[in-house]
């Protein structure tokens, strides 16, 4: 059968239109499960079959017939049955369309066709079973709690941020002493479990710096003071949650040859450090300037983004639906397919295991789901002027703005994608009106550090 799209054509003539009756029911086998009996007049069905048929007559080449003059018996012998089979898969497919029209149905996937009779002559009958978008009013408004965090860029924040990237930036310069931490050693080392070489354990010319917690517990600690040329060998044990499995818990001796040691310098706030981050002749109160109007940006994304995120866990609290499972599968597939992308590998989308994102998509879907209602609800539209100010927020961070913003102005798809999160906005605005708001001053640090997932149990 043809495949069949879950959007509903509104140019589709209905079978009254048609002037052919056609016959339908439906049944509720669940909350969003819908079971819909089609039946089709058989004249409907022969006049697409001799449709085709006649169009095949006119273009088909057969030996010993000069090409429009094929009798119509011989094109249906040779043709007759493929004509009925596409006859019959647009048929389903055109007054599935016009039933769900007709009985005022939203499917919110492809349905499941089940033929029942499709014996030429004889009325089309077929079963489509398939989920409707569920029918709901978002509520509960006033039962949401939400804490809105208000904070400044305070200088000390300026200063701190300051030395984070003077540390980003750092340059390690050889140095004639022991090994401190911070300091940077350019290391050959062999591991060994029970006396024998094992893989990965082993690598030569290998820069490390002493307290990054990048080796296993023990390692680093154990070169502090080492010199260069030094050789030192260190005992220790692997962790028993280790990611190899095959050395969780294991004891290894590690034999250590330090070939040099360098230690940090941290770059001057000076023009030439400026330059690395795109700010020229504006000195020292150029680039805190820049820096810190880069802070309040981040510090207004991330306000913004704890509130949302509370208005959505408490729209999802206030209003349980169920989530037609098609538009789930879909969501599953659309997080797989992210999730290679993201990592990489050679695997499949669909070898990932669904569980592993089910609960995600469901959040997702019904999340979807509630927003789109909340928009129809209060009638809202993306705010124009917001757009606008959004766009130049973000091309405020580019050297040239202007460019950015015309950009967005240019590309359709990417401006829809900024209205999208602008229309968002404005549902979390419409909830604030009647959510339980506490506003608390907090620091910087406070507002901008990410929220804590929540432990599983």
């Amino acid at each position: 059968m043809h495949a069949l799209d879950s959007g509903v054509g509104n140019g589709r003539l209905t079978s009254v239109q048609r002037g052919i009756s056609m016959q339908v029911s439906v049944e509720n086998t669940s909350a969003l499960e819908r079971r819909m009996s089609i039946t089709v007049p058989a004249e409907r069905i022969e006049t697409q079959v001799n449709k085709r048929l006649q169009q095949t007559a006119q273009k088909a080449k057969i030996a010993g017939f000069r090409p429009g003059k094929v009798p119509m018996s011989e094109i249906k012998r040779r043709f007759g049955a493929d004509a009925r089979q596409e006859a019959v898969g647009d048929v389903i497919q055109s007054s599935f369309y016009e039933a769900v029209v007709e009985q005022k149905l939203n499917p919110a996937g492809a349905p499941s066709i089940e033929p029942k009779s499709l014996e030429a002559g004889k009325d089309l009958e077929y079963v489509a079973i398939f989920e409707v978008f569920p029918e709901f009013t978002v509520a509960g408004f006033e039962g949401i709690t939400v804490e809105r965090l208000s904070a400044d860029v305070a200088d000390a924040d300026l200063d701190k941020m300051l030395d984070v990237l003077r540390k980003q930036n750092t340059r390690f310069e050889v140095a004639d002493r022991a090994a401190q931490n911070d300091d940077q050693l350019n290391i050959d080392f062999v591991g060994k479990v029970d006396g024998e070489v094992f893989a990965g354990g082993s690598a030569k010319g290998t820069q490390l710096v002493l307290g990054s917690g990048r080796m296993i517990p023990g390692f680093e600690d154990g070169l502090v003071g080492a010199k260069a040329g030094e050789e030192r060998v260190l005992n220790l044990t692997f962790p028993e949650d280790y990611q190899n499995l095959d050395l969780a818990g294991k004891t290894a001796e590690f034999t250590v040859t330090v070939n040099t040691v360098s230690e940090p310098k941290l770059p001057e706030l000076n023009e030439e450090f400026f330059a690395q981050f795109g700010i020229k002749e504006t000195g020292l109160e150029g680039f805190r300037a820049e820096v810190r109007k880069n802070m309040e940006r981040e510090l207004r994304q991330a306000i913004k983004s704890k509130v949302k995120n509370q208005v959505m866990d408490g729209l999802l609290s206030t209003n349980p639906i169920e989530v037609p499972k098609a538009l789930l599968s879909n969501e599953v597939d659309r997080l797989r397919v992210q999730a290679v992308q993201q990592f990489g590998g050679n695997i499949k989308p669909d070898q990932l295991p669904a569980e592993l994102f089910e609960e995600q998509a469901k959040r997702r879907v019904v999340l979807g789901l509630i927003v789109a209602e909340v928009v129809k609800q209060f009638d809202l539209k993306p705010d124009e002027a917001r757009v606008r100010e959004m766009i130049q927020e973000m091309a405020s961070a580019y050297q040239e703005p202007e460019q950015v913003v015309s950009w967005y102005y240019k590309n359709d798809q990417q401006l829809n994608e900024v209205r999208s999160v602008v229309l968002e906005e404005q549902v979390v605005d419409t909830v604030l009106q009647k959510a339980k708001v506490t506003d608390k001053a907090v620091s910087y640090e406070e507002a901008v550090k990410p929220v804590e997932a929540p432990q599983a149990d």
